[in-house]
């Protein structure tokens, strides 16, 4: 077995020191439009989630649509691309494999004096981000790093082409953090930099009680809002995430659906027909 998974990844590094498609490197990272993903760009996408790394994460693809959204959100192989809150690394697996021949992956930590953390634990996991995911994937280590958002060191400032928020806005907004780690995420963009956002969608109407963060949901205006008061203007919206299916008004908030299931096995049939929950992908530039 493990024989077998050493020549998958030699067969993908081998793919990966291919060139580009034509059409990629005759137009030039400067001359590709911003409004289109990069030509060629799908096919390495779907290299990336093809990754042996990621056989146990396939699952979850129908529903988090991460070709899609990555497109959607413009994210090419050739940027320098901030993964806020990795935790478990679903994502990780599908941006290391895409960025690592010609970008960098960056994974972007809680800062460990503000909110519910132990700060010895989050440290150590920005530390040792670069090795976990180079050892996920057998990819070079020199393409991953990771910090904490405590401080911005000067020689990161507007160096970022593109920051991912998956799954996370709830959380910074129920610890009041949201401002903070905004505000830090901001200062790591470029001028033109984007920050896209994918977050479990409340309904327009919902009262507060149901949409501030603790049960996992958020209205999709006040996460508008929110970043515009902190220095974004919304690019565009995209609805390649949603889930009719999802109330949004859940016993146990969001954690009641895949997958996690937090009602055990109570109903468990009726969620899993459900599917994971409602969500918002939105793309914001950062504003002067």
């Amino acid at each position: 077995m493990m024989r077998r998974t050493l020549v998958a990844v030699s067969s993908f590094l081998g793919l990966l020191a291919a060139p580009l498609c034509a059409a990629t490197v005759e137009a030039g990272a400067d001359a590709r439009t911003e409004a289109d993903f990069c030509k060629g760009c799908e096919a390495l996408v779907e290299l990336a989630l093809a990754h042996p790394a990621r056989k146990d994460d396939r699952e979850r693809d129908a529903a988090r649509h991460p070709a899609e959204t990555l497109s959607f959100f413009r994210v090419r192989p050739d940027m320098k691309v901030g993964e806020y809150a990795p935790g478990g690394g679903w994502y990780s697996r599908v941006l290391a494999p895409y960025l690592a021949r010609e970008g960098h992956l960056t994974g972007l930590f809680f800062n460990p004096k503000q909110g519910p953390f132990d700060a010895d634990k989050i440290n150590a996991s920005a530390a040792g981000f670069a090795d976990q995911v180079a050892g996920w994937t057998g990819l070079p280590v020199q393409s991953f790093s990771g910090m904490t958002l405590e401080t911005v060191p000067d020689d990161q400032k507007g160096t970022f082409d593109r920051i991912l928020v998956v799954r996370m806005m709830h959380n910074m907004m129920r610890w009041n953090i949201a401002d903070s780690e905004i505000k830090a995420m901001r200062a790591l963009l470029k001028d033109d930099g984007l920050l896209g956002i994918v977050q479990h969608r409340a309904k327009a109407d919902a009262p507060y009680a149901v949409s501030y963060g603790n049960r996992g949901y958020l209205r999709e205006a006040d996460v508008i809002k929110f970043m515009e008061v902190n220095g974004f203007e919304l690019v565009a919206r995209s609805e390649v995430n949603a889930n009719p299916r999802d109330t949004a008004d859940w016993e146990e908030g969001v954690w009641t659906l895949p997958p996690t299931y937090a009602l055990k096995d109570k109903d468990k049939a009726k969620y899993a027909a459900i599917g994971e929950s409602d969500r918002m992908t939105l793309l914001f530039r950062k504003r002067p």
